[in-house]
């Protein structure tokens, strides 16, 4: 009977090492799955920056290939006038030569040139030294014309390098800064239940900040705003100022229909995004920083027909980015 009691009483304290294991292999995927959503957070934003980036660069690129274009243009005109005179000056040649001959002529038939044929062609040579004066200065023109295209083409390329290298740092800084703007917040609410991270993006549950219905601020959301804005001004003081960059409030509503003040979920959607935008300014964040976007029901997180799927649906998002 004491052996058999020795053996029940062995099992009972195996138990709570069991409860430990499955404790620390909690913690272990619990940690996995913060570190893959990190690095998504930080794999998207980079993304969405550096397409932003391309786009600029491209853009910059039409404009240069466009004052390439007009350059070529005007070297192509030039070349124009310059085929025009040397078709001139050999129409002038082939004339003088005609009158040359017909002055060889003339002289085998007289003995000496009158005044007014020696006159004649001495203004037949002064007309060929003006021409032959104006084709040397337009053909150095066009020299110098190639060669300030070649500048150009050189200092464009010079600048597209510079403009790609700051481009570039300005990604790294904003990413920089916006990584600690959401470590701050991620420390400040961890333990706040409807509060989370999607992409890029800081996420409130419509419940935690507003009543149902209302565009009004609860007390307890209006906590979590100035929050916000005391975290949002610590890391915008060492922003410099000539980044610019924003903080998108983003509306966003279920699709069940409302039976409120508001006529549809685009003014209840837009009515919460500018009423957090206002207390953010009242509480010291510069307006020239701010965005508010009413989205109504159109950008779901959840597609499903479950008050789950509404409730993820009702949110207010934070979004740190550049104009």
């Amino acid at each position: 009977m004491a052996r058999r009691r020795k053996k029940l009483h062995a099992g009972l304290d195996a138990w709570p090492g069991y409860v430990d294991a499955l404790s620390t292999l909690l913690m272990v995927v619990i940690f996995v799955l913060l570190v893959f959503v990190m690095g998504q957070t930080l794999l998207s934003a980079a993304l969405s920056r550096r397409e932003h980036v391309l786009e600029k660069v491209q853009g910059q690129a039409a404009e240069l290939a466009r004052m390439l274009d007009m350059e070529h243009a005007h070297s192509h005109d030039l070349e124009g006038q310059v085929s025009t005179l040397q078709s001139q000056h050999q129409q002038d040649m082939a004339d003088l030569a005609t009158q040359t001959q017909a002055a060889a002529q003339a002289t085998q038939a007289a003995s000496a040139l009158s005044v007014a044929d020696q006159t004649r062609i001495t203004q037949l040579d002064d007309t060929l030294t003006d021409l032959n004066l104006r084709l040397s200065a337009l053909a150095q023109a066009l020299d110098a014309s190639q060669k300030d295209i070649q500048a150009r083409d050189e200092k464009i390329g010079d600048l597209s390098g510079k403009l790609n290298a700051a481009l570039l740092d300005k990604v790294n800084e904003l990413s920089r800064y916006r990584s600690e703007f959401f470590g701050r917040l991620r420390d400040l609410l961890h333990n706040q239940k409807g509060v989370n991270i999607v992409g890029d993006r800081f996420v409130f549950q419509s419940e935690v900040l507003f009543p149902t219905g209302s565009a009004d601020l609860s007390a307890e959301g209006r906590k979590e705003i100035i929050a916000l804005a005391h975290t949002l001004k610590t890391v915008a003081a060492h922003i410099p100022k000539d980044m610019p960059w924003i903080v998108r409030v983003d509306g966003h509503a279920d699709r069940q229909p409302i039976h409120t003040a508001f006529p549809s979920n685009w003014e209840l959607s837009s009515a919460r995004a500018i009423t957090v935008v206002k207390l953010l300014v009242a509480e010291g964040i510069d307006p020239h920083h701010l965005a508010a976007t009413g989205f109504s029901d159109y950008q779901p997180l959840d597609s499903h027909s479950t008050p789950e799927a509404y409730a993820r649906n009702r949110r207010i998002e934070f979004r740190l980015t550049d104009r």
